[in-house]
This record gives structure tokens, sequence and C-alpha cells, in this order.
């Protein structure tokens, strides 16, 4: 515990402050460790979302949501371009920002304690969506939903 405050007070912050910043109770992350969203959550890495005011190669726009998206599609790494129309009513840190997004198992589950940026809403069919803030950041949880079996 003393390499953490050591560390927290490198940094300037306290075991208090730190703990406001990041509402989950965790123990300090190791360099080869993976971040607790994945460890202990079980979150999936989905895709990072970017926000961008220019126009991209094969972007398709998205009329629902007020805006285009390109390079998921074809993108190794899930990176996500993201380019809102004017009047698209999200809040600014999600037009500006980029974001991480994971898929969850449950997302009311995955929400619990939460700050919510954008509560969940379904932008198509079998899937569900919300955003959080943590630190600052803009994050997406997706929760996809399996299709009713026919009988």
């Amino acid at each position: 515990m003393q390499r953490r405050g050591y560390q927290l007070k490198k940094i300037g912050l306290s075991e208090k402050t730190a703990h406001d910043a990041h509402p989950a109770t965790v123990p300090a992350r190791q360099d080869n460790e993976a971040p607790s969203a994945i460890a202990v959550e079980g979150w999936r890495y989905h895709h990072i979302g970017i926000p961008t005011p220019t126009p991209r190669p094969g972007e398709r726009y998205l009329p629902g949501l007020k805006m285009f998206v390109s390079g998921f599609e074809s993108s190794p790494y899930g990176i996500q371009w993201m380019r809102f129309d004017s009047d698209a009513s999200y809040p600014e840190i999600v037009k500006t920002l980029p974001h991480v997004a994971f898929e969850v198992d449950d997302l009311s589950a995955a929400l619990e304690g939460r700050k919510i940026l954008i509560p969940p809403n379904s932008p198509g069919e079998g899937i569900m969506v919300a955003m959080i803030l943590d630190n600052g950041a803009p994050i997406e949880l997706l929760e996809f939903i399996p299709p009713l079996k026919s009988r």
C-alpha cells in the first residue's frame, strides 16, 4: 500500500481524492495487468470511437442518430470514426472526445453505481447501449440481445 500512496502523491492525489476520482475501489493496477473493467468486471473491448469534423472515405449516414460513421467494419483495431450533424443532441463531451466501448453481458448491472452520460437506448435491433463518464472520459457500454428463437 505504501507504493500506491507514493504513486498518488507523485501525481498530486491522496487516497481520498483517488477514490473520489474512481468510484470503484480497486487495488493499484500494475503495468502488466488488464484494467479492472476487463479483469474484474468481465467487460470485452469492442471499439474506440473518435469524433471528427472531417468527412472520411466510406462513411455512412445514420439518420436516426444524426451522425456519419466509418472505419469500424474494416479496422483490425476497432477504430470507428464519427462525424455528427450540427444539430445532433449528444452531450458535447461525446461529440468532442474519443470514447472506448465495451461489450457487457448485462447493461443494467454494468450501469449500477456509475455516472450515466447517455441513458440506455437501442440504436438498432438487437443492441442496447449507454454511455457513462469515468474520470472525465466517456465510456460506451453495449449489450447485444440475441434474437428470439422462432418455435
